[in-house]
Parts: C-alpha cells; sequence; structure tokens
C-alpha cells in the first residue's frame, strides 16, 4: 500500500519593535523547515503512518510498541524500522501534562535517550523531522528499543493527547 503526500512542516515568525527617536525600529525573524518524503524506505521516503487520537486515565501510562503492535488506519500492523517524523499533540484542555519519553524496558532511546522525557504541558506540542537526505532517520530495534512511553503527569483527570508518527519498514 504505497504512502504519498506525505510532509512535515514547522513555521516561526516574530518580529520584534521598538521604539527610536524618530520612528519606530523593527527586526523581522523567521525559522521554517520542511520534509516532503516520497513512497519508499530509502531517504527522502517513507512508507508506514500512525494517528491517533488517545486518552489516557489519571495518573496512566501506555508503552506505544513501534514495531509490530501499532494500527495504521486500515486496521494492519505497522512495524518502523526508523522514524522520520513525529508530532504529539497535548489537548489544550487537559488539566495535567502529557509526559514523552523514558520506557521502563526497551525504551525508544533513538530520540530522548533510555531515560530523557519531554513534557507537554496542555496544549503544548513537539515536532521532529530528519533531514530529506536521512536515510537512518531515528533508529527502532524490535524487541530491544521500540517503546515510547507516554504517561500522565498527574491524578485525578486524564489526559488527551494526539500523535503522528512517519517513517520506513526497513
Amino acid at each position: 500500500m504505497p504512502l504519498s503526500g506525505t510532509m512535515l512542516a514547522v513555521s516561526a515568525f516574530a518580529e520584534l519593535t521598538s521604539a527610536l527617536d524618530l520612528g519606530t525600529g523593527s527586526a523581522k525573524q523567521s525559522l521554517s523547515r520542511q520534509m516532503q518524503l516520497g513512497n519508499g524506505t530509502a531517504a527522502g521516503k517513507a512508507d508506514r503512518v500512525f494517528s491517533d487520537r488517545r486518552t489516557l486515565a489519571a495518573s496512566g501510562t501506555e508503552d506505544l510498541d513501534l514495531a509490530g503492535v501499532l494500527l495504521d488506519a486500515f486496521g494492519s500492523a505497522i512495524t518502523f524500522a526508523r522514524v522520520k517524523g513525529l508530532i504529539i499533540a497535548a489537548a489544550a484542555g487537559n488539566s495535567n501534562n502529557v509526559v514523552v519519553g523514558a520506557a521502563s524496558g526497551s525504551p525508544w532511546a533513538a530520540l530522548l535517550n533510555s531515560t530523557g522525557t519531554l513534557t507537554l504541558r496542555p496544549g503544548a506540542f513537539m515536532a521532529v523531522g530528519t533531514g530529506q537526505a536521512d536515510a537512518t532517520g531515528y533508529a527502532v530495534t524490535a524487541t530491544t528499543a521500540d517503546l515510547l512511553k507516554i504517561a500522565n503527569s498527574g491524578a485525578g483527570t486524564s489526559v488527551t493527547y494526539d500523535i503522528h508518527i512517519i517513517g520506513a519498514s526497513t
């Protein structure tokens, strides 16, 4: 099943202004990156995608198995050998944070190392993409380095988050 129209884009823009004696000075600053992937498994290509909205109970955690357990939109099991793009967004209505990373066993350490975490406050998001020329991406090793842990940071309420993973099977 070919994958098409795969793109990850991130853009930031800011304008700093200051009143001057005879006018207003401004400095426009921006940074944009985008990655367009074709169908396949080599550099600049991807053939797997997982996308879902998920909810964790109060103080709950889950380990997303990137090698053979997640299901695509058609119900087929997905095995990522490499992740080329990842977006995780915490719902704005959450009361608690969404914590990403540091699975206790077989952690997917290519992005955050084995013990690193990233905290997404309510409404926050993270996006990571590889370069178009990068054939390796963020490696996934089945059974030993394939679990992406997602956790609810506190008790009392559930958290909801959206996740989108783009990658290659080999």
